[in-house]
């Protein structure tokens, strides 16, 4: 489900779930192995994360996948996704997303939790629409929202639930650069071979410190937030909102 090439010392992860990239229990599976991987090579100086095609990134939960799922095998998913976010936002080793189609839900947390997200000009489009199914936003991209944006900024895209373009999104502070498609990839190469050239060591001492407060913020309300979005999934407006976004897969 995910594509894996090396170019010298940089890893290069593609998502490859079909043409929306729908996240499920397999793909958490295979991109946390991936990060361990990054994080334990030494020959590794860091990681990208694209997509395969440019029509998405990933469109986020695969819901009609995980609709059916009784609350136990949920949780077993939902779990195992805030620990690959966790595990990827505080890799330590620079980390950029390259959004070369739509990332929204899910698949705009995945970006957020890259240290630099480069997404194609046109329409191109990041957000979280979790308000709409009924649902909070998972809380460890809740906290780091704010921390990438702000609280006034990310007050708006929580609460409105839309999907911005490419400009406002830089406007917003929610991605680093905007490029034309061909460039995307080839720019985020780029940065993390210059970010990689400097002592590792240092990198990570430096990223531990700018992310470590957000990490413990997470994990002291961790257990009690997945209570609440599982309540919430399983909620009987909830519900209907999911069958009708099943429509869009």
């Amino acid at each position: 489900m995910i594509q894996v090439q090396q170019k010298n010392q940089i890893l290069i992860a593609k998502l490859n779930r079909g043409v929306t990239n729908a996240i499920n229990l397999e793909l958490i599976s295979e991109l946390s192995d991936i990060i361990k991987k990054a994080e334990q090579d030494n020959e590794i100086h860091g990681l990208v994360l694209s997509s395969v095609n440019e029509k998405f990134f990933s469109i986020g939960f695969d819901i009609p996948g995980l609709f059916a799922l009784g609350k136990k095998d949920f949780k077993v998913f939902y779990k195992a996704f805030n620990r690959l976010c966790i595990d990827l936002f505080s890799l330590p080793k620079p980390t950029i997303a390259a959004i070369t189609g739509h990332a929204v839900a899910g698949g705009c947390i995945l970006a957020l939790c890259c240290d630099y997200r480069y997404i194609s000009a046109g329409r191109t489009k990041m957000g979280l629409n979790e308000i709409k199914l009924g649902v909070p936003i998972p809380y460890p991209v809740d906290c780091i929202l704010r921390h990438v944006v702000g609280f006034r900024v990310a007050r708006e895209i929580t609460d409105a639930g839309d999907f911005y373009e490419a400009e406002i999104l830089l406007g917003m502070g929610l991605v680093d650069e905007v490029l034309p498609l061909e460039e995307v990839e080839t720019k985020a190469v780029e940065c993390i071979a210059s970010l990689g050239s400097n002592p590792q060591n240092a990198f990570a001492m430096i990223k531990r410190s700018r992310t470590e407060s957000i990490i413990a913020q997470i994990r002291l309300k961790l257990k009690e937030k997945e209570d609440v979005f599982l309540e919430a999934w399983y909620a009987g407006e909830t519900r209907e909102r999911l069958k009708q976004a099943m429509k869009k897969f």
